[in-house]
């Protein structure tokens, strides 16, 4: 019996990492280089050293390597310092069934309104959220996000809406009057580990100072290493695409 699970287990293994993206499209890459390896030498070194960037930037080694530098900038603090607690949002779907609505966040935004709703529970501050509609199949997050915080006990006047700020610039230019409209002055800027480096610089532009509040973290900060972070998958890829983004997304905030 444990010779048929192991064997069954690297099975799909193999499956996984070479029968699905990105592992699919690395095989193919490398079986276009072995059919151009007589006929065009350049052409096959520049498919293999296209595949071997895709195998690189899919594993979950590199994703990780790139990711634990943003997320290990800030941490959580002990106390609260602060008037208001500010979300920015990360997508939502809308026109889908929700519990006593229509609507969901999806995971990095449902993980940002978790942590907010328990702060905002154990110490009273009021709510900005602040994220807008970008794409017309995109949900009104704001909208999605009051209404849930509103079933989880937040009162309704205790939140304040920005649907007008399509990225984390926008919500940063936004943000002073915002702010001064509702007397706030000490807001606790709460988002993803990996987008708080950039959102505390683009607040900073806009002369906002924030206590950042990390959360929704994707890489565990004891690094442990073993071979499996060297197989491509979709989870290292999409962590390296994640990582990327905000590294590109930052040099606006340099200007």
């Amino acid at each position: 019996m444990g010779v048929r699970v192991l064997v069954l287990y690297v099975i799909k293994n193999i499956y996984t990492v070479f029968l699905l993206p990105p592992g699919i499209f690395i095989v193919l890459l490398l079986l276009l280089a072995f059919y151009l390896r007589r006929k065009d030498k350049k052409s096959t070194r520049l498919v293999l050293a296209l595949a071997f960037l895709l195998y690189i930037f899919s594993t979950p080694f590199v994703g990780d390597l790139l990711l634990f530098p943003l997320e290990s900038r800030y941490s959580p603090p002990e106390k609260l310092q602060g008037d208001v607690l500010v979300m920015l949002g990360g997508g939502a779907t809308g026109h889908v069934p929700d519990v006593n609505g229509t609507g969901t966040m999806n995971g990095s935004s449902c993980n940002r309104l978790m942590t907010v709703a328990r702060l905002a529970r154990a110490s009273q501050l009021p709510v900005i959220i602040s994220t807008g509609q970008v794409y017309p199949d995109d949900g009104s997050e704001a909208l999605i996000a009051e209404r849930i915080l509103i079933e989880l006990g937040i009162p309704k006047e205790r939140i304040t809406l920005d649907n007008n700020s399509l990225n984390t610039m926008a919500s940063a230019r936004n943000m002073p009057a915002l702010l001064a409209q509702n007397h706030f002055k000490n807001p606790i800027l709460v988002t993803s580990a990996f987008h708080m480096h950039r959102s505390v610089r683009s607040f900073a532009k806009y002369e906002v100072a924030v206590q950042p509040y990390p959360c929704d973290y994707m890489v565990n900060a004891r690094q442990t290493f073993y071979l499996n972070k060297l197989l491509p998958s979709y989870d290292g890829l999409h962590r390296t695409g994640v990582a990327l983004r905000e590294y590109w997304g930052l040099i606006p905030t340099f200007f």
